[in-house]
């Protein structure tokens, strides 16, 4: 066999340094039997979004952006050493939009049955994903509450545009896989919502914390309150990330961007709190349009959101 000199495959001639190990290589293929600490789904739609998304694009545009990171924390002087099953994105179809949602639940119930992970990072996507993605935990794993950092309430009417980007946890509450109580909403912002929306949340019962909220009281202690709560309600927390609850000058890859967010220092902080709790068991990160994004920057927040996530169950 001819062997050539200085070659390597193409997409892998990355610079090698004998000491570090980049993020990015903790992903592995699954194959049966196969168990990890994490598994991750790609869920690529963006379809339902009220306005223009390349959303669809950013489950792969995150696992690139791992390459941006080690795999060491000089904070807790620890590798992360736990591989993280990759099993690749659910298929979507090309025109039905309710049909990939559907695909979404099913594929998911399908990976969930293998107990292939202890923890989930599921890859969207716009915020569509999100109800058919714990449609699927709930199923799986039992009752489930919900800690969503978003700009948005995502309560909007079906009847105005059917199952879009601006309605999961709308469906979610009127099909009653959750109840309003199971729901925590942080970072809800000002001139970003409607009246009939923070009203619907209120007497369904759901729990809104707004940006000032946030300021005022501080992330984390909001944070501790809020899984105390859940936890002695449902089996499982799941954390949902709407990118769009940063800041704009921190997320530019957003299709709604906007001022007055949260930094990312803040919400990495979050994530690391949360995931030490023993109930959180998974998480998902949508609306990053990776087409208007500058330099990745959105989606190396939503990769260091991973890192986190790992980091705080490594320290829990």
């Amino acid at each position: 066999m001819t062997k050539f000199r200085y070659l390597k495959p193409a997409g892998k001639a990355i610079f090698k340094d004998r000491y570090t190990k980049k993020a990015k290589e903790l992903l592995t293929e699954w194959s049966t039997g196969k168990t990890a600490s994490f598994g991750i789904v790609g869920l690529p739609l963006s379809k339902p979004s009220i306005s223009h998304s390349g959303a669809a694009t950013a489950p792969s545009t995150i696992r690139d952006s791992l390459q941006s990171y080690t795999v060491y924390s000089g904070e807790q002087t620890f590798d992360l050493e736990e591989e993280i099953i990759d099993f690749g994105d659910i298929e979507m179809h090309p025109t039905d939009i309710t049909g990939s949602q559907e695909r979404i639940y099913l594929g998911l119930s399908d990976i969930f049955k293998t107990d292939a992970a202890k923890n989930w990072f599921l890859l969207g996507g716009d915020h569509s994903v999100t109800y058919s993605a714990i449609k699927a935990c709930k199923e799986q794993f039992g009752s489930v509450g919900i800690i969503q950092f978003d700009a948005h309430h995502d309560l909007r009417n079906t009847e105005d545009g059917g199952p879009t980007n601006g309605t999961p946890f709308r469906r979610l509450l009127e099909n009653g896989v959750i109840s309003g109580e199971d729901l925590v909403q942080i970072g809800i912002r000002d001139f970003t919502n409607a009246a009939g929306y923070h009203n619907y949340a209120v007497e369904n019962g759901v729990t809104v914390y707004t940006m000032k909220d946030v300021r005022g009281q501080g992330l984390n202690t909001i944070l501790t309150s809020e899984l105390e709560k859940l936890s002695s309600r449902v089996e499982h927390i799941y954390l949902s990330v709407d990118m769009d609850v940063l800041d704009q000058a921190f997320a530019p890859g957003c299709p709604a961007i906007g001022p007055g967010g949260m930094d990312s220092s803040t919400l990495l902080e979050g994530i690391n709190l949360a995931s030490q709790h023993q109930s959180v068991k998974a998480l998902d990160i949508v609306e990053i349009d990776p087409t208007i994004d500058f330099r990745n920057m959105t989606s190396r927040v939503a990769a260091y959101v991973l890192l986190e996530y790992m980091k705080g169950k490594r320290s829990a």
